[in-house]
């Protein structure tokens, strides 16, 4: 056949990787069975690690089913994909991150959980060498995103799990009984966030009798706390007059933040649990509750801190510990989508494969695409970073910048990346269409703080 004859063989299909995680205590997996199955119809073939899904209640024989190919070794399902998918990778897992940097390659796409904003560097060392990578994180919080919103669905797990854990140490029932041996008064829940994390919280408290208290500093979500059954705290706040929604930071006195904190510190004193869920992405919590309002809570009462692996909202918070301190039980266990991980692993499951199905409609794989969903969750591509934010927190100019220079400089820009035409939109990325959700971007205004994105 003359090499210029088309040749009539169907284009072969990508191939999508999926290794075990290795995260401490993650038991996650980035497919279920069930992901593979749609991915198999789109013309996608898997390849996962053996036991890869085991933790998570996945047995191989259900991946076997669903057209999977079991693979033993870790290192040959680097060597045989063009695409790695993982919950927590590169920055996201800076326990055992460093040890797949040998396993990727110029050219792979990596697409995962990957904190670009506190892991800079390690997104740096991706783009060194070659990798293509996409953080689930910097999703964009537009209505066409909401399949592929990886942070609301493992923020609606954390609030759910975060009440079971209270209420699991707290030594005291939740609902009020009325027994002959008198009646036992409910239990008092204080969820501190009503993003998506808190009015999870909310209402599994709810369900399990207890009477419930919320407060955010944005009074939009009111009526999303009362119709679930809980009790708003209402603090009066200064109107914001530069037109701005989510202005008011500008606004506020020293005057309203001591009437919040003394508002809040009303309530917490009277509460058996108190649950927080305010955390930005790529920063450090913002300490919300101070050792004095811990010293006077109820003597056995609990906090669960959704925020202790950036800090923690509370003071005294240690991560990845549960300590008692004035007689408080301080919850700061991480990662605790992966203490539930067969429902968790199965929304992930899905919110990445819209996300991988969306990626290969829009030939982003090659940087082609100038999608809104694309641009703003590309890091690295063609051996450089890419996203403006990530770059801002290396200390880099805009590739806008960078290719104006070099044009200066008498050299040539390369004008085949469609990144270096779409660095000034990634930088004024669009306001969100709805509130960040609460266990990764919840509105922290309360701390003087309003940019949550």
């Amino acid at each position: 056949m003359s090499q210029d004859t088309p040749s009539n063989e169907p284009p072969a299909n990508r191939i999508v990787g999926v290794p075990a995680e290795t995260f401490p205590d993650e038991r996650r997996v980035a497919l279920a069975p069930a992901n593979v199955a749609v991915l198999q119809k789109a013309g996608v073939d898997v390849i996962i690690q053996s036991g890869a899904g085991t933790p998570a209640g996945y047995a191989d024989d259900e991946y076997a089913a669903a057209g999977a190919k079991l693979i033993d070794d870790r290192d040959q399902i680097f060597k045989q994909a063009e695409i790695i998918l993982q919950v927590r990778t590169a920055g996201a897992n800076p326990d055992n991150g460093s040890d797949d940097d040998g396993l990727l390659r110029e050219g792979q796409t990596l697409v995962g959980m990957c904190d670009p904003l506190l892991g800079a560097g390690v997104m740096q060392g991706l783009a060194d060498r070659g990798v293509t990578s996409f953080a689930l994180e910097l999703l964009p919080r537009i209505t066409r995103a909401q399949s592929m919103d990886v942070l609301s669905s493992q923020a609606s797990i954390a609030g759910y799990k975060a009440v079971l854990a209270a209420a699991a140490q707290l030594p005291r029932m939740c609902p009020m009984m009325m027994t002959a041996a008198g009646t036992i008064a409910p239990a008092r829940f204080f969820v501190l966030g009503a993003g998506v994390a808190g009015l999870q919280a909310i209402a599994t408290a709810k369900r399990l009798g207890a009477v419930v208290w919320s407060y955010d500093v944005r009074p939009a979500v009111k009526e999303e706390v009362l119709s679930l059954g809980a009790k708003f705290l209402e603090i009066e706040l200064v109107k914001s007059t530069d037109g701005k929604s989510g202005g008011y930071a500008e606004e506020m006195d020293e005057d309203f933040y001591r009437r919040q904190r003394q508002a809040m510190m009303n309530v917490i004193h009277e509460s058996d649990v108190l649950i927080t869920t305010a955390a930005i992405p790529g920063r450090k919590a913002p300490v919300l509750v101070t050792e004095e309002m811990v010293e006077h809570m109820p003597n056995g009462s609990i906090i669960v801190d959704l925020a202790a692996e950036t800090g923690g909202n509370c003071a005294l918070t240690k991560p990845r510990e549960v300590t008692v301190e004035h007689g408080v039980t301080i919850d700061g266990t991480i990662n605790i989508p992966a203490t539930v991980p067969y429902h968790s692993s199965q929304m992930y499951g899905r919110n990445i494969t819209n996300f991988l199905l969306h990626l290969l409609k829009e030939e982003a794989l090659d940087g082609k695409s100038a999608d809104e969903i694309v641009r703003e969750t590309i890091v690295t591509h063609g051996g450089e970073v890419v996203n403006a934010r990530v770059r801002s927190e290396l200390g880099l100019p805009s590739l806008e910048e960078a290719a104006t220079t070099e044009t200066e400089d008498g050299q040539t820009s390369d004008q085949s990346n469609p990144m270096d035409q779409q660095s000034t939109a990634n930088s004024a990325a669009e306001a969100p269409e709805e509130p960040a959700d609460a266990s990764a971007s919840e509105d922290t205004t309360m701390t003087d703080d309003d940019s949550s994105e």
